[in-house]
């Protein structure tokens, strides 16, 4: 009784909204084709903080707590990937996200001992991913990140630092391996 008391007292003011969202999620998150992506888009755009254009959303995606979500242009993320809003998300344009990334904007407050851990309250901390990058499958984000214009995360990488602009890293936990304009065609 007192999680849930603690839950009200915490996000109240979002209580309809993640209900809403949740519910209706269920219902579009498993539609098939184009028809599902249109459906999502539109519920979507309703749902999150900004959403800037249409937006390809495969089905199969799970976002909570839309609310703090801000997605700019081009944007696109794959089968299984999970957002969490709580702590605030800023997508910028042109952004993929492959399947089954995991993107969290708060953690548990693990370092008060006077309490078990699962009586204890989220740390919100946001998340900023820049223009042009690309999340491959399977890497998580963690909170409190920013991801830099023009960078890659290699598949199944676990970002617990600031990723630099243009560089690509993988690794648990995420390093860089290379970077981009070493690549460079122009």
């Amino acid at each position: 009784m007192k999680s849930i008391i603690r839950f009200i007292k915490r996000y109240g003011r979002h209580l309809f909204h993640v209900w809403f969202e949740d519910s209706m999620g269920w219902l579009l998150r498993s539609l098939p084709g184009m028809t599902g992506m249109v459906l999502r888009w539109f519920f979507y755009k309703i749902m999150f903080k900004e959403l800037k254009s249409f937006s390809l959303i495969y089905s199969g995606v799970y976002f909570v707590h839309t609310y703090g979500i801000k997605i700019g242009c081009n944007f696109s993320i794959n089968s299984g990937a999970m957002i969490d809003g709580r702590g605030g998300v800023t997508i910028g344009d042109h952004v993929m996200v492959g399947p089954n990334v995991v993107i969290v904007s708060s953690i548990h407050d693990y370092q008060q001992f006077a309490k078990p851990m699962a009586c204890q309250d989220h740390l919100l901390a946001p998340v900023e991913i820049g223009n042009d990058v690309w999340i491959g499958a399977n890497a998580v984000i963690n909170a409190g990140v920013k991801i830099n214009d023009g960078a890659v995360v290699s598949a199944g990488a676990v970002v617990t630092k600031d990723v630099e602009a243009n560089s690509i890293v993988g690794g648990v936990p995420a390093k860089i391996i290379s970077d981009r304009k070493k690549y460079s065609h122009s």
